[in-house]
């Protein structure tokens, strides 16, 4: 059975069973600030599980994609070695919001499994939750009486809570649930050992196939449980897993998941899958990551250094690195997969088919970024292993290497094995936990439970009416954390304020209290359908009705630079084509930034195109438009674009000027006249295909008009008011010019004479020729100056100390046959040199610079060069 089949009947078997299918939503989360990525089918219901949503539809079923590489859920170093785990994977689900429980739950999952999929019997075993003492949980006898209607009851298994307790997090939504298990093994090794032995044993045949979660309980901050007002269920199926089973595979990457995947990357690289361990895992890890990184970038999240952006960038460089190593491949290749990946999954997921030339371009640049980090990380550890005294290399300064340039540690130690070195593993463990326990420091936030005033789950926003109401707190918490301190989080029945999304900050404002006091709201943010308001306090009486206000200023220039980006989006489409698509925003009070998707750096004619398109639909003075809570169809037809990565509910909202139509829950001005005008500010690349605008409007414009007209008044007075500005600065550059050629010919000169006056302090020191000075000369000079004195002299290691402008400098000349001879390394010289002067450098290794802003250091650098060569 195809893999397209078998999801096909999954959701055909729970469509027959009145739930609704629903589509994947994204696999990246942009507005959830407590998670990244959607690590279970459950996370796009979170609200709906809290009470904190509406439930429309109270039976689902769908495939969800899903990440897990971080926190509490990460499986990243798992995979690749063993044969079901996985970054990115399909996660089958049916859900049940206040509906049937866990009898209906098991009977469909039962029938499914071996009525539909004909899964035989015999090599299914269940487990139930055992109970837990330091919960005041019972045993769940009602999930065995259920389970023992369908299979013997020495297949229901007991589970702890380790394994049969599920739970979203610290706190929050819970429950039991019953796992199903499948026995893969031959007949022979079934009748060795036991099946029911080997369950949760992670044994590769041995393998959970369904849970079946009965959320009923809320983790409170304390650790206590409470009921939960209604009974969930909440399953989720690996698909690929489950088309092992189906296809009589032994692994996941045996099945028409991933093969396609792999005979590609076997004919791409030129090695067969199979026959060797260690390049079966190479290959096994770029088939699963190639998959992640593809649909977290069609889901809107490029590479970076940061965040999710960081956690992306990390899982290519691991396929990147798999294949350097054991696939011997030193060029990029990993983008090549991606046609294959589209046409094995383009017709369920139409996000990798529309955004294949993106991730295709992403990928490669990527993959050239990193093979060059690779290659001067193997210099650098080439000269760590030179300087290393003994077989043993120093932790730190692998930990460095690791950290600072981001060359793989796994590599380090291979590459230090094949050369019969060890590494000091130790010594790195311990800067790496100095690392991750100051990350876990800054990032630690306590979080109390709520405080329920008023039992209100569906919260009005009202903001784009107006910016100021009466409103009561229907629930708060207190949070704190070392970067912030403490701070509470207030819920209203209604609220003005707008919560961050959408690429928009969230409103600041204020609560006026007794006396005319006020407490100010800081930020407002969305977690899990609330609009939640951030305070430094807490007003003294929380029951009572209270007065909220938005800051208005800062909302009319936020509104103001998000309508602009609208406009902008529009501009960019008529002036550079239909290719355009936004790749994402950030909207604040004083700027906007927007990412888009183009193949090159925009003209100073493009720039002044998209200027003038979007001024002149400011000076249209065009009314804004607006379409609430029409259905999505109703919105496609009125020509409203819809953002990949996005998740819209049923009903969505669609902003119009003009000809510009979009989908966005922002706040907008009333008319493109507020925006006054709007000016770029920047243009740059960042990342391969996407390009990013950086501009200003309203007030923000004006002032940058004013300091530019300040500024030129200011250059004509110090030019003594010339009539022709412009011609008077031309002239003073010519002359300018003509006078650096005089001052670097005296230069020049002075380099000659300096020359002989060097050759002899010239020093010999175990077979060099040794000089360390400092000179009164520019970087060019001095250049030219170390070139002629290794000319000049035989086994010449030098090393030059300059000072211009406040700054330092060090150049490092060492002669090509020491280089080889006694493996010595100028870049590895003035990157340590570079230290005293609290800068760094680098270059070739016979020749290289350094720069940095202590020139108070030189000296002592000059001191410490001798050391090299002794």
């Amino acid at each position: 059975m195809k893999s397209q089949q078998i999801r096909k009947q999954f959701l055909d078997f729970f469509a027959s069973k009145k739930h609704t299918i629903v589509p994947s939503s994204p696999m990246v989360l942009k507005n959830d600030p407590t998670l990244m990525f959607t690590n279970a089918g459950m996370v796009p219901f979170k609200e709906y599980f809290l009470g904190q949503k509406t439930v429309v539809d109270k039976r689902i079923a769908d495939t969800q994609k899903c990440l897990r590489v971080s926190g509490k859920h990460n499986d990243l170093e798992e995979v690749g070695k063993d044969t079901y785990h996985h970054t990115m994977f399909e996660m089958l689900g049916n859900w049940s919001f206040g509906d049937y429980f866990k009898k209906e739950a098991i009977a469909w999952a039962w029938e499914l499994l071996t009525e539909v999929y004909k899964i035989d019997k015999d090599c299914l075993y269940v487990t139930v939750f055992e109970g837990a003492e330091d919960d005041n949980l019972a045993y769940d006898q009602e999930a065995f009486d259920f389970w023992k209607q369908y299979i013997d009851e020495d297949r229901i298994i007991n589970g702890n809570k380790k394994d049969n307790f599920w739970e979203m997090g610290s706190q929050g939504p819970c429950g039991p649930c019953s796992e199903i298990h499948v026995d893969i093994r031959s007949a022979e090794e079934k009748a060795k050992v036991a099946g029911k032995s080997l369950v949760n044993q992670d044994h590769p045949q041995v393998v959970e196939i369904w849970n079946l979660v009965f959320m009923e309980f809320n983790r409170k901050a304390d650790g206590s449980l409470e009921k939960l007002p209604a009974q969930h269920v909440d399953t989720g199926m690996g698909f690929e897993r489950l088309c092992m089973v189906l296809q009589n595979k032994q692994s996941n990457y045996d099945t028409d998941v991933f093969t396609p995947l792999i005979r590609e990357i076997e004919t791409i690289t030129d090695n067969e899958y199979g026959t060797n361990e260690k390049i079966d895992i190479a290959i096994r890890v770029i088939a699963d990551h190639v998959r992640a990184v593809a649909f977290a970038i069609a889901d809107g999240q490029l590479p970076s250094n940061t965040g999710a952006g960081y956690v992306i960038r990390r899982i290519l460089r691991r396929a990147i690195r798999y294949g350097f190593t054991f696939l011997n491949t030193k060029e990029p290749f990993i983008y090549k997969l991606v046609t294959t990946l589209s046409k094995q999954m383009g017709e369920n997921f139409s996000e990798l088919k529309a955004q294949k030339q993106l991730i295709t371009n992403v990928i490669k640049e990527e993959e050239n970024s990193f093979l060059r980090t690779l290659d001067q990380g193997l210099v650098l550890l080439d000269g760590i292993i030179k300087n290393t005294h003994g077989k043993e290399v120093s932790g730190k300064k692998a930990f460095e290497l690791f950290d600072t340039y981001g060359f793989p540690i796994d590599l380090t130690a291979l590459i230090l094995s094949e050369k019969g070195m060890t590494l000091n593993e130790e010594e790195f463990s311990t800067e790496l936990e100095k690392q991750k326990s100051r990350s876990r420091a800054a990032a630690v936030v306590e979080t109390d439970d709520w405080v329920i005033l008023d039992d209100d789950p569906e919260e009005e926003f009202i903001g784009y009416d107006t910016l100021e109401a009466k409103v009561k707190i229907t629930r708060y918490r207190k949070v704190s954390s070392k970067k912030e301190g403490n701070l509470y989080q207030l819920v209203f029945n209604m609220t003005p304020f707008y919560p961050e999304g959408g690429g928009q900050v969230g409103d600041k404002g204020y609560i006026e209290v007794s006396n005319g006091n006020v407490i100010y709201i800081v930020d407002t943010k969305k977690e899990n359908n609330l609009i939640i308001h951030f305070a430094k306090s807490l007003p003294k009486d929380t029951s009572q009705i209270l007065k909220v206000a938005v800051d208005e200023k800062q909302r009319f220039r936020t509104a103001c630079n998000h309508s602009a980006t609208h406009l902008l989006h529009q501009a960019l489409r008529e002036v550079l084509g239909e290719h355009v698509e936004q790749k994402g925003s950030a909207v604040h009070s004083k700027n906007l930034r927007f990412d888009f998707s183009h193949f090159a750096k925009l003209t100073v004619d493009e720039l002044r195109d998209v200027e003038d398109f979007v001024n002149a639909r400011i000076d249209s003075k065009i009314p804004l438009k607006e379409f609430r809570n029409i259905p999505m169809e109703t919105a496609k037809e009125k020509g409203a674009m819809a953002l990949f990565g996005e998740k819209y509910g049923d009903t969505v909202r669609a902003i119009q000027f003009g000809q510009s139509v979009e989908l966005c829950g922002g706040t907008h001005v009333q008319n493109t006249s507020d925006i006054w005008h709007f000016k770029i500010t920047s243009e740059s690349a960042i990342a391969a295909g996407v390009r990013r605008i950086e501009a200003i409007t309203s007030d923000a414009t004006k002032d940058f008009y004013f300091e530019n007209n300040r500024a030129f008044f200011e250059i004509k007075d110090i030019l003594k008011n010339p009539k022709n500005p412009l011609k008077a600065i031309l002239d003073l550059q010519e002359e300018n010019t003509v006078l650096k050629k005089q001052i670097e010919t005296l230069l020049k000169d002075k380099a000659k004479n300096l020359k002989s006056d060097l050759i002899q302090e010239v020093k010999p020191i175990n077979g060099i020729n040794f000089l360390a000075k400092k000179l009164d000369l520019d970087q060019n000079n001095v250049k030219d100056l170390a070139f002629d004195l290794g000319n000049a002299t035989d086994n010449l290691f030098l090393v030059v100390g300059t000072e211009k402008d406040g700054k330092a400098f060090l150049t490092c000349f060492i002669s090509k046959n020491l280089v080889e001879e006694k493996q010595l390394n100028a870049g590895l010289v003035v990157r340590e040199l570079g230290k005293l002067i609290q800068g760094g450098g680098g270059g070739q290794p016979f020749y290289a610079t350094a720069g940095g802003k202590n020139p108070a250091g030189i000296e002592n650098a000059l001191k410490e060069a001798e050391k090299f060569i002794l």
